[in-house]
Order: structure tokens, then C-alpha cells, then sequence
């Protein structure tokens, strides 16, 4: 069955993609753990490989400002590594950019490979289950804080959540807790739901007609993918912005 399911795959994707093939799927029985766990680690095992490839790569380059010609390995980790760097620059600003750049396109690359697997017949994203969306926005929610915090203070992090004005603290408060307090679970479920949709429509029409039909349903998964991650890290960075961020309340009170 697995060997059917490898020619399936490598011969006709959509074809194993309707025959609901997965390459995790006896793994998940024996080690009674979950696919989706499964792929997430194998994508960390990914990122890692690649990191060591592209460092190997790039340590015996003389002039790193100086791409390669046509399309490498390394214009392509350096090409997502510059969007990412530039989209953050617009977003927070350049010293923010900097500080928090490895945080940020980490976390975008690691978003869009996990969507982009489940384009791969043979696995499933782990970006359309609930428990790793979640955990992805408890990670932001925790990280964003976090550096608030380390920036102004506890003291200074908390005047965040009071408003412009002193008079108006009463009411904004609760309100700014419970909007904070619901961000990670808005975070995961829009990955989640956007991610469980896509896989829903192509494997769809892949059950229905697994011959040139869903090619056009794989591109709209790949803009979704990207798009996915894109909004992910996007709201990243306006809450880091917004956490560590200096407001003077006195000045807005005048």
C-alpha cells in the first residue's frame, strides 16, 4: 500500500492525493502520535538542515553582497530573508526591524513551509489543526508581552492597556484585557480555518476529478499558503510595535 501510494504520488500527485495516501500514516499508529505532529517535526528538522546547508554554503563566499547568478539555494533563503526583512522595516521601523528580525522571518518561513506541505499530497498541514495554530498564537501572544515588558517596564507595559487618557482607564481596561486575551485564539483560528478550507476545496475537486481539474485549485493554495502566513506575521509585528511602543499618557491627557 505504501509502496502504490509513493508511485501514486510521484507519478500522478492529485491522483494520490483523492486516495487519501499519507506518508505518516502508518507511523502515527506505532508511536500513537498524531500527524500533524509528526509533519511540524519533520518541517523543524527541515529548517534545521537548511540552516546548516545555507551556512555551509555562505561561509566560503568572499563578498556576501554579491549574489549568485540565476536561481540558487542561496538567492532563494537570501530573497524570502530580504522580503521579510523589508516588509518589517515598513511595518516597525528600522531599528525595530533589526532587533527583531530573526523572531519574525523564523516565524513566517516556519508558517508558510508547515502550509505548504499540505499542498504535497501525502501530508497533511499541520497549520489546519487547532492545537498548532493555537500554540503558535499563545507563542506570539507570550513573546510580544514579553518584550513589552523587557522595553518599559511591568509598570509602563500595563499603562498600554489604559488608554490615552487617565479618565478613560476604568473603561478601556477591561476592554484592552479581554481584546489582548483573545489574540491568540483569533490568531490560530484564522490560520486554522483559511488552511482547513483550502485543503477541503483541492481535495475535493481531487476526489472528483484528479486529472488537470485541481491544478488550478494548487496555485490558489499556493497564494493562500503565502497569504496565510503573510497576515500570521503581519499582526506579529503591529503588536510588537504596539508593546513596545513609548506613550507619554500626560501628553495625550493635555
Amino acid at each position: 500500500m505504501i509502496r502504490l501510494g509513493l508511485i501514486l504520488s510521484a507519478l500522478f500527485p492529485a491522483v494520490a492525493f483523492a486516495s487519501g495516501f499519507s506518508f505518516f500514516g502508518q507511523l502515527e499508529h506505532k508511536l500513537h502520535i498524531a500527524q500533524h505532529v509528526l509533519t511540524f517535526f519533520a518541517v523543524g528538522v527541515l529548517f534545521l538542515l537548511v540552516g546548516v546547508l545555507y551556512r555551509s554554503k555562505s561561509s566560503n563566499i568572499k563578498n556576501i553582497a554579491i549574489p549568485d547568478r540565476g536561481i540558487t539555494f542561496r538567492n532563494i533563503v537570501e530573497a524570502i530573508g530580504q522580503f521579510v526583512y523589508n516588509l518589517a522595516r515598513n511595518i516597525m521601523g528600522e531599528e525595530q526591524a533589526k532587533r527583531y528580525y530573526s523572531v519574525i522571518v523564523l516565524l513566517f518561513s516556519f508558517i508558510f513551509i508547515n502550509n505548504l506541505i499540505g499542498l504535497i499530497p501525502g501530508f497533511l498541514p499541520p497549520t489546519d489543526n487547532f492545537n498548532t495554530t493555537l500554540a503558535l498564537g499563545i507563542f506570539v501572544f507570550i513573546y510580544y508581552n514579553y518584550q513589552g515588558i523587557k522595553e518599559q517596564g511591568i509598570v509602563g507595559h500595563i499603562k498600554h492597556f489604559m488608554g490615552p487618557v487617565w479618565y478613560l482607564a476604568i473603561l478601556i481596561f477591561p476592554i484592552e484585557l479581554i481584546s489582548h486575551a483573545v489574540r491568540p485564539l483569533s490568531l490560530g483560528l484564522r490560520l486554522k480555518g483559511n488552511m482547513e478550507g483550502d485543503h477541503l476545496v483541492l481535495s475535493i475537486f481531487s476526489n472528483l476529478v484528479p486529472y488537470i481539474v485541481p491544478i488550478p485549485f494548487y496555485v490558489i493554495g499556493l497564494f493562500v499558503c503565502f497569504m496565510q502566513a503573510f497576515v500570521f506575521t503581519l499582526l506579529t509585528m503591529v503588536y510588537i510595535s504596539l508593546a513596545t511602543a513609548h506613550h507619554d499618557h500626560e501628553e495625550h491627557a493635555h
